[in-house]
This record gives structure tokens, C-alpha cells and sequence, in this order.
């Protein structure tokens, strides 16, 4: 079964495990590996995973900047739908790996290989969701997960299988590490070791892109966020790419302590798990977004929304961002976002993210009718003594029955 897989595309960040991957699939497979390292904006150097693959003889080396992709085709259209997982998660790694594995296959389909590998564990939902990409995109490829089959079950196993095929090891490896992070440009999420018991506190060194909210700046910072179509466009008018704004609005949410959470969730795979996330960003774009949807979108479409929301977050949580439902509601959520278009104020002040005021050349918003003032008329205050009492009509009668019956 091995001898049929002649070319492999590995997703390789150039760390301890995947270097140790790299080794394997030439060791177990005997086959050609091509590397490929994504920058999504999770602010580490990838030239020495370049390097190092060149070092281990890799020849051909695929390093992408991939940031305006991710945040304009995979982040928008999710932050469309206002997109939160079990009521709280911004779902930060789940949509990163739909686009990391879209970049595997396309890269297979462009060296001829035979199949991809990824370095998720078997415990994990990054395993799904990279796999059943793989599936929707290019059903013909293998996909090979060494964590599902190797012997390689303990970090002493793998340093031992480092040393004996001489992969260089961080001297920060040889012990355990506190925690692991997956980081990209919406967050940073923090799992493992001294986080796995809900029932501590998660230390402070756990953070990394967020001050403490008790240590964030005494003065609120008042920011205005510019919509066009229901994407973000600028930050206190100045108009930004994508991955531009979003590093900007992590930059001003991280000072002041905004989009920080500790969540117990309910894995694909069947098991819940402890996670920290941090989403300055994405926070207050979240913020944003439902401020200026507050005054342009109508009442049936925002209900709507609101009901389908659940269902798609949890498509794009189990790895479905490809599936045929997902794209379905996808449509539905754009042809909403019309005339979702306008300037949003947002106060940010020890670790909240609160809309203080909005504006749009498309408001639904009627100062005509809200006044508390004479208005012009268009509201007959009588009128809602009929729609009380058609209303009210199946109320009287079901209390009438109910009461007929005691």
C-alpha cells in the first residue's frame, strides 16, 4: 500500500513535529516529499522552514504569504454571518485549515503528487477538517495522517527519532512545553498541559496578544470602522486591504485588553476540550459588523440571520466549509449584506468593545417614527390597538379553553 504514493505535499511549519513527519513519509513511504508553509499572519519567520527543508533535502519548497486571502475570502464572508461557535468563539483555527488545505491540493495538483499530509492529531478536529477538504476539492488524493499511524506516541519517542535521524531539536523541545498555541492573523488559541483542567486558572503567561483588561490604558480610545457591502473597509477613514484592517483593529483591540476567552467546547470528534482564545480583532469587527447591521438590515432578514447562524458556525467548526449547505447559506448571507454600508463608532475601554454610535446612507433607522416628539404623521398611534387584537386573538381564546377546563 505504500509503494503506490510516489509524491507527497506535506503542510510543514518547520517545527519539531512536522520536521519529524517530513523524515517519516521518506522513511515509510519512500517517496518524494514537497513541503509547503503558509503564512496566515501568525507573526513567526518562515524562511528557516525553508531552510530547514532544504537542509533535509526537500526540493521542492512552496512558501506562501497567504494573509489578504485568508482574511478576504475566508474571514469576511464567515464575519458576514456573525459567525459565533456555542455562543462565544470566533472560530479563529477552524477557519484557517479549510484555506491551508485548499493550498495542499492545488499545490498537488501542480507537482503531480500523489497525496497530501497533514501533522493534526487523532484526538483533534484539525484532522477533519483538513481531510474532508481534501475530499470536496480532490476526492482521487490519499491523505496521510502519521499521528492516526506511527508508533511515535510520546514526546520521548519522537526526540529519541529526531536524534537518531539527526533533525535538529530546539533545546526548548526537550522538555514539555506549558501549552501548545496555533496562532494566524483573527487569533491565537492556547490548549494543552497546564490549561487541560477547566477547573484552574489559566496563568497570565498564556496571553500573548492581549494586555490584561486591569492593566489596559485608564482612557476609553474611541475608533470609527468604515462598511461597504457588509465588509470592513476602514478604520477611522483610512482605508485598508483586508489583512491590513484586521491587523490594525488586533493592534487597538489588543491594548486594551479586548477579545479574551476561556472556553470549554465540544469537539467534532466527540470530547470537549479546554481552549484560550484571543480575537482582539475579530472582537470588535464582530462589534462592528452587528452595529451597522443594527440600522440596515430589516427585521425579518436580521431574524433570519440570527436563526441560520447557529447551523452555519457549526459547518465551519466541523470542517465543512467546502459541503454544498455551507455554500448555500453562504449566498443567503451575502444578498442580505446589499446594503449593509456605513460607519460604526466603537468605544474600547478595558477589555469591551461597545458601539456608541452608527450611521449608514441606507438606514432603515426613521426618526419620524421613534420621536417621542409630533411627527409627520406617517405612525397613527390607533392603528396598534387592531394589530394588539388580532394579536391577542389566539392568547384569549387559548386562555379561554384553559380556563373552561379547571
Amino acid at each position: 500500500m505504500t509503494k503506490d504514493i510516489k509524491k507527497v505535499v506535506l503542510a510543514y511549519s518547520g517545527g519539531l513535529d512536522t520536521s519529524i513527519i517530513l523524515k517519516w513519509l521518506q522513511e515509510r513511504y519512500q517517496c518524494e516529499v514537497v513541503t509547503f508553509t503558509a503564512d496566515l499572519g501568525q507573526g513567526e519567520e518562515l524562511e528557516p522552514a525553508r531552510r530547514k527543508a532544504e537542509m533535509m533535502g526537500i526540493k521542492e519548497i512552496h512558501v506562501e504569504d497567504l494573509r489578504e486571502e485568508f482574511v478576504r475570502d475566508f474571514v469576511f464572508p464567515m464575519f458576514r454571518a456573525n459567525t459565533v461557535y456555542e455562543g462565544q468563539y470566533l472560530l479563529g483555527t477552524s477557519i484557517a485549515r479549510p484555506l491551508i488545505a485548499k493550498r495542499l491540493v492545488e499545490i498537488a495538483e501542480e507537482t503531480g503528487a500523489d497525496a497530501i499530509s497533514h501533522g493534526a492529531t487523532g484526538k483533534g478536529n484539525d484532522q477533519v477538517r483538513f481531510e474532508l477538504t481534501a475530499n470536496a476539492l480532490n476526492p482521487s488524493l490519499r491523505v496521510i495522517a502519521p499521528w492516526r499511524e506511527w508508533e511515535l506516541h510520546s514526546r520521548t519517542s519522537l526526540i529519541d527519532y529526531a536524534e537518531k535521524h539527526q533533525i535538529p531539536i530546539a533545546k526548548d523541545k526537550r522538555g514539555e512545553a506549558p501549552f501548545s498555541v496555533d496562532a494566524n492573523l483573527l487569533h491565537t488559541s492556547s490548549e494543552g498541559k497546564v490549561l487541560e483542567d477547566p477547573a484552574e486558572i489559566a496563568p497570565d503567561y498564556v496571553y500573548q496578544r492581549t494586555v490584561a483588561p486591569e492593566l489596559a490604558p485608564d482612557t476609553p480610545e474611541i475608533i470609527t470602522v468604515g462598511f461597504e457591502r457588509g465588509d470592513a473597509v476602514s478604520v477611522n477613514g483610512v482605508s485598508l486591504s483586508p489583512a491590513m484592517l484586521l491587523t490594525e483593529l488586533n493592534t487597538l483591540g489588543g491594548k486594551h485588553g479586548v477579545g479574551r476567552l476561556d472556553l470549554v467546547e465540544n469537539r467534532f470528534v466527540g470530547m470537549k476540550s479546554r481552549g484560550i482564545y484571543e480575537t482582539p480583532g475579530g472582537t470588535i469587527l464582530l462589534v462592528a459588523h452587528r452595529g451597522i447591521e443594527s440600522i440596515t438590515l430589516d427585521r425579518g432578514a436580521a431574524h433570519l440571520k440570527d436563526e441560520l447562524m447557529p447551523r452555519y458556525a457549526e459547518l465551519i467548526y466541523n470542517g465543512f466549509w467546502y459541503a454544498p449547505e455551507r455554500e448555500m447559506l453562504q449566498a443567503l448571507i451575502d444578498r442580505s449584506q446589499e446594503f449593509v454600508t456605513g460607519d460604526v463608532t466603537v468605544k474600547l475601554y478595558k477589555g469591551s468593545a461597545s458601539v456608541i454610535a452608527r450611521s449608514s446612507p441606507y438606514s432603515l433607522y426613521s426618526m419620524d417614527l421613534v420621536t417621542f416628539e409630533e411627527g409627520s404623521g406617517t405612525y397613527d398611534h390607533h392603528d396598534a390597538e387592531g394589530f394588539i387584537k388580532l394579536n391577542g386573538l389566539r392568547l384569549k381564546t387559548y386562555a379561554a379553553r384553559n380556563r373552561k377546563a379547571k
